[in-house]
């Protein structure tokens, strides 16, 4: 059998399609009506266990859909074939609650078997984690699939770092055809959440490489700041976010302004020219805050790749793990070229 033809035996045999089906609101009216129910209500009892979760929830969207569009990439185990983009740089030990993914991706392989994408949960579980902390709702678009692999180095390439200054961040989103606004907007996800020392330890002590702290933190709480992440101390001990870390509104936009920002990458967003007003605005009106996040949060659902994909069984793995790795295999000899 020809490699051609037998590629095309390979990918009907995974149920591989392009993934470039226009989203769009209640794709799974007829297919699974229930799944967005099955997913809030997961959500919601994973943060009566767990308040935290919503936050790291939430977190995935952005992580996922940075790289290569949003398609369930993030939630790839590595294999002895494939680094993922679970232990990249700005990932590894530091994005969590990879069960409570599991956990919605097991009802609504119960109530709709092979019919809900895994990158869909990661949009659906943002946007309910968003609401079912106090902020606002929206409409999802869906009909995403499931990515074929993962990247570590795509990972490492993209994502910004916790010590990333306002312009590094707004070239990034620039690449994406997200505005400032959109940034400082999506920025505002840390209104709910933890962050870890590790992540500050060089503004506290080492800003710049001065050898001194970050002259933009408010001194009464770099001192709070000092004690939480003393100098050789836990880098995984965390600190809240904004003051009121388990309620998504506009108080993280309060202390940015007040000087109160956990990390280098938030604070930089007031001390900039270009995000300092866009601050401003969002610290003084939480609806344009909300309304200004949901936007960004749609048009960041809207990255696709366009390359195959497949309805994920599991989240952590594709789906027949032998010929997944025929298909890089074949990939790397030039005999396809998806990636």
């Amino acid at each position: 059998m020809s490699s051609t033809l037998f590629l095309l035996f390979l990918l009907l045999s995974l149920d591989i399609a392009a993934s470039g089906t226009p989203l769009r609101p209640g794709f799974y009216s007829k297919t699974c009506p229930d799944a967005e129910f099955i997913v809030r209500d997961v959500i919601k009892k994973a943060m009566v266990r767990e308040t935290r979760s919503a936050a790291s929830v939430m977190r995935l969207q952005f992580h996922d859909c940075l790289v290569n569009g949003c398609d369930g990439s993030i939630l790839l185990d590595d294999t002895p074939y494939m680094l993922g983009e679970k232990l990249s740089l700005s990932n590894i030990n530091s994005l969590r609650s990879f069960e409570v993914i599991d956990e919605v991706k097991d009802a609504l392989e119960d109530a709709c078997p092979g019919v809900v994408s895994c990158a869909d949960i990661v949009i659906m579980v943002a946007r309910d984690s968003v609401v079912l902390s106090g902020g606002p709702n929206w409409e999802v678009k869906l009909g995403r699939r499931d990515s074929l692999t993962a990247s570590q180095k795509d990972s490492d390439d993209i994502m910004p770092s916790p010590r990333a200054n306002a312009t590094s961040l707004i070239n990034l989103f620039s690449r994406f055809n997200l505005s400032v606004k959109d940034l400082v907007a999506l920025s505002g996800s840390h209104s709910i959440g933890k962050g870890r020392c590790f992540s500050i330890v060089h503004r506290l002590y080492n800003q710049s490489g001065t050898g001194r702290p970050d002259p933009a933190i408010e001194p009464e709480f770099r001192k709070k700041l000092d004690k939480l992440c003393p100098l050789g101390g836990d880098g995984n001990v965390t600190g809240n976010l904004d003051a009121t870390p388990k309620k998504f509104d506009n108080q993280y936009f309060k202390d940015l302004v007040n000087g109160r920002g956990f990390l280098n990458s938030d604070q930089t967003l007031f001390t900039h020219p270009k995000t300092r007003e866009y601050v401003r605005m969002f610290s003084r009106n939480q609806r344009e805050f909300f309304e200004a996040f949901v936007e960004g949060m749609i048009k960041l659902g809207d990255l696709q790749s366009g390359r195959p994909g497949e309805i994920r069984k599991n989240c952590r793995v594709i789906n027949g793990r032998p010929l997944g790795r025929l298909i890089d295999d074949l990939k790397d000899t030039g005999a396809v070229n998806y990636y």
